[in-house]
């Protein structure tokens, strides 16, 4: 019996021990398992559907960017041109009235307070500072300062060029506080003057300013000329070059939406100075081969190439500025608010400056070193003699106005279509009260330097409600209003404290931004 069951145990002994063999060998790791195992690995992407789409969502951001970007850059050119036709066209109409009330004011006597108003002021200032800049641009020889240019080595103009380029963004930085410190001391009420230098020195200041700008951007034009006119292009070619550098060194930088509106303004500004030296350079060679047009078919694949590289580079650095700050690309749509919102609030009889100086200062376009450099170079290439010459002048200066209107027409309904879409409507009638609110409780005379001949009380007419609205808890007897309780954020209320004691500027600059942007 003991051996019968022995004979019967050692089968299943060996058939225990087999099994446990090979499933051993099954679990050892071989080549061929682990190519299996590669082949037919699987995943599932909806286990994490929120991480793609947000990557789904930026990859759309950039394709959207182009076309956003553009939108905002030619709003934003039109802008600077209707800022700059402005000087050629309407600044010196409104220069010669307000001489001629000057020159009437003896024989018609003084019908209010003060001789001339200050709006009338600015623009005798401006076009005494045109006059003086245009005259004493006549001592510049732009045919030597493009020989001395000439004349230097390749890369000795690359770093010109580039130092040129930081000391414009300097020069308009600093420039529009000397013009607007002249603009204010010149018309500031005798009642409330404070310590200043004078109006003459002022003055002087601000046609040094003008001067040295003009011959700044003169030496940019001869610099950019030299490198159409060079027979390698290298000069061009670095140059162009020059642009890719600027992604460098912003689009690894930590961007607000605030540091996205101040580079997008600078971007315009660029691209429409660019496109003015662009036209002094195709002027000065037309001028040069005694106005061939074939030469001129030979200027256009350069222009265009400088054109369409500085289109890329802006493409594509806000393109990643965008997508490493996690930006959506509808905040373009809000930057051309703010953009209209200025325009718009300019037309108002209680604006407290004028469109061009706005531009100005949102931009760091300033057009009178640009208007008087064009003037020189024009009047220097194209020569007027004759009856004809005289007739196609003023057939010239006619188009120009025609122009100026039909562009301010344009972008001003525009503008408006911009604001509504915005809801910005409200503020336009609330900044005044806003600001005279904090100032003091009291009613004071107005001080805006550009303020119309009409009385305080009729553009700002007293009344209690705008005085709540700057608290930011709203009192508990008025009634209840969402849209403008939904406004109040504690964002505004922070930015309302911050900027009670800064200048009307400055509220515009930041409180506008702050409120619609960040």
């Amino acid at each position: 019996m003991t051996e019968t069951l022995g004979c019967y145990e050692k089968p299943a002994v060996k058939d225990e021990q087999h099994e446990h063999s090979d499933s051993d060998d099954s679990d050892e790791p071989s080549l061929l398992r682990f190519m299996c195992a590669e082949l037919t690995r699987g995943y599932f992407l909806e286990h994490n559907e929120a991480k793609y789409t947000e990557r789904r969502e930026r990859v759309y951001t950039c394709m959207r960017i182009p076309r956003e970007l553009e939108r905002l850059m030619i709003f934003g050119i039109f802008l600077c041109l209707d800022a700059f036709l402005y000087v050629f066209t309407l600044l010196p109409l409104r220069t010669l009235l307000a001489f001629l009330r000057l020159l009437t004011i003896p024989c018609c006597g003084l019908g209010g307070s003060r001789f001339l108003q200050p709006a009338q002021v600015c623009d005798l200032l401006k076009g005494l500072i045109m006059v003086l800049c245009y005259s004493m641009m006549h001592y510049v020889d732009y045919a030597m300062m493009y020989h001395l240019i000439r004349g230097q080595s390749v890369i000795k103009l690359y770093i010109i060029y580039n130092m040129l380029e930081v000391a414009d963004r300097l020069f308009s930085s600093f420039g529009q506080d000397i013009l607007d410190a002249l603009y204010w001391t010149a018309t500031e009420p005798k009642s409330r003057k404070t310590a200043h230098i004078g109006v003459i020195p002022h003055f002087f200041m601000a046609v040094f300013y003008v001067f040295l700008h003009a011959i700044l951007i003169m030496v940019q034009a001869s610099t950019l000329n030299v490198a159409f006119n060079s027979h390698n292009k290298s000069l061009l070619t670095i140059m162009m070059s020059n642009n890719f550098v600027e992604i460098k060194g912003s689009v690894f930088k930590k961007f607000e939406k605030n540091n996205l509106f101040q580079m997008s303004n600078s971007d315009i500004k660029e691209r429409f100075t660019n496109y003015v030296l662009l036209l002094i350079v195709c002027l000065r060679n037309m001028e040069q081969f005694s106005w061939n047009s074939d030469h001129l078919w030979v200027l256009l694949p350069d222009v265009f190439m400088v054109i369409m590289s500085e289109v890329a580079v802006d493409i594509v650095k806000h393109a990643f500025i965008t997508k490493f700050n996690d930006i959506t690309a509808d905040v373009y749509s809000e930057y051309k608010a703010s953009l209209a919102f200025e325009l718009v609030s300019s037309r108002q009889q209680n604006a407290y400056t004028d469109y061009s100086d706005s531009v100005a200062r949102r931009m760091g376009f300033i057009p009178l070193p640009l208007a008087v450099l064009l003037i020189r170079v024009v009047m220097s290439s194209v020569k007027i003699q004759g009856a004809l010459s005289s007739v196609c002048l003023l057939l010239f200066y006619l188009g120009l106005i025609t122009m100026k209107v039909l562009n301010s027409i344009v972008i001003l309904g525009k503008s408006c279509h911009y604001v509504k879409e915005a809801n910005m409507e409200g503020k336009l009638f609330e900044r005044p009260t806003a600001q005279t609110s904090k100032q003091t409780p009291k009613k004071r005379p107005s001080t805006s330097i550009t303020k119309q001949p009409s009385p305080r009380a009729k553009p700002f007419p007293p009344a209690p409600p705008p005085v709540t609205e700057v608290t930011s808890d709203p009192p508990p007897d008025s009634p209840p209003k969402p849209e403008e309780s939904s406004s109040e954020t504690p964002q505004s209320t922070e930015l309302k404290h911050r900027t009670t004691k800064k200048d009307l500027l400055e509220i515009d600059r930041f409180t506008i931004c702050g409120n619609r942007i960040g």
